[in-house]
């Protein structure tokens, strides 16, 4: 049986504090932008059946509870004891949670408290821009307010964020919030300025950050802070995602490439190619469900296995949270096990290794056990 530490989660944000109905849950089971087929349901998905198999035993119900009866359970106990037994049971040590969503979800105060392990905060670049342009009269003042910003949350979080993917589509830097395709290298002072004037004059109270030159301004401040910096890496033509990486080799700032499932091998490959880059191996197995060894598989066959960091990629739903580390561990320990078995690796190495993935790579590379 392959030995693994208790995991640290290097991707995740809060959990719902309210209670929810059938349909309200379901929709928050996959990324989707309207509700489910007439006559059909999100449970009937890879990451609605890893639900009903792995979380139903941790509120007290028998693996594979029909989807009433399991949310009833959930009813009956609260959402508050819901969620403390569900991220309890996953056995995770350490969560880095993303505060950037909207929503009434737990501070990671609440997340480390509900889950009796530690929490650490990834700051989101874009909401930082946000926060300042609402407090700033002026460009100057933008500009002046988000540097302090970023140097204030530098002081205090693990890593930087940027949730904008890189784009599918090769040209020139697009703001039409479906991706960001850019030029590598960071801007300059005046392009910095012209941008955040355009940005602020047309920008409504709360509006998003969508312009491409402010969103390499703010990419390359966490560069300059030394703080890993998490990027959502999208889809398709990956030449954007490798320019920004080539770019910042040699800067001493860690880029850990999130959410690239299904294009997961390229973020491997890059994980193989530059020193400073790391690849998540989490975030895609709960939707995989079923198939996630498989997965696995693949980005253990190009990655460095020091370059390779759990995360359950979990939000909102505390089901979410668990599926990803018990699935993940079931899924390591599935493809390692089945090396030993072949006699392709040792007992001792596949322990070795998993011990990494889990959690000692993301110890070293967000610097959690530093004093």
């Amino acid at each position: 049986m392959i030995e693994t530490p208790p995991l640290v989660d290097q991707y995740c944000h809060g959990v719902l504090r309210t209670e929810l109905g059938l349909g309200t849950f379901e929709a928050q089971l996959i990324h989707s932008a309207g509700p489910p087929a007439a006559g059909t349901t999100f449970f009937d998905t890879q990451t609605g059946f890893a639900v009903r198999r792995w979380c139903p035993p941790l509120l007290g119900l028998e693996p594979h509870a029909a989807p009433a009866r399991y949310l009833a359970r959930r009813r009956e106990l609260g959402p508050a004891e819901s969620a403390r037994r569900l991220l309890r049971g996953s056995d995770v040590a350490a969560y880095l949670v993303d505060t950037g969503p909207i929503g009434d979800l737990t501070s990671p105060k609440e997340l480390a408290l509900a889950a009796d392990a530690e929490a650490f905060e990834t700051v989101r670049l874009e909401l930082l821009a946000e926060q300042a342009a609402d407090t700033s009269g002026t460009v100057a003042a933008f500009l002046a307010n988000l540097a302090e910003a970023v140097h204030h949350a530098a002081a205090g979080a693990a890593a930087f964020a940027c949730a904008t993917p890189f784009a599918c589509a090769a040209g020139p830097g697009r703001a039409d919030g479906t991706g960001l395709d850019l030029d590598p290298d960071p801007p300059g002072p005046g392009e910095v300025r012209g941008a955040a004037g355009r940005w602020l004059a047309g920008r409504p109270r709360g509006g998003a950050v969508r312009d491409p030159v402010l969103l390499r301004h703010l990419l390359w401040s966490a560069v300059a802070s030394g703080l890993p910096l998490q990027l959502h890496t999208g889809t398709g033509d990956p030449a954007a995602l490798t320019g920004f990486v080539r770019a910042t080799e040699g800067l001493g700032t860690r880029l850990v490439l999130l959410g690239g499932y299904p294009y997961h091998r390229h973020a491997a490959r890059l994980a193989e190619a530059f020193p400073h880059v790391y690849a998540d191996a989490g975030a895609g197995l709960g939707r995989t469900g079923a198939r996630a060894s498989a997965v696995l598989a693949e980005l253990l066959e190009l990655a460095p296995f020091g370059k390779l960091l759990f995360s359950s990629g979990g939000g909102r739903l505390p089901e979410l949270h668990a599926v990803g580390a018990l699935v993940f561990r079931e899924a390591l320990a599935r493809v390692l096990g089945g090396w030993v078995a072949e006699g392709s690796w040792s007992w001792r190495d596949a322990d070795r290794v998993a011990a990494m993935v889990a959690a000692g790579n993301a110890r070293r590379v967000y610097r959690l056990d530093r004093p």
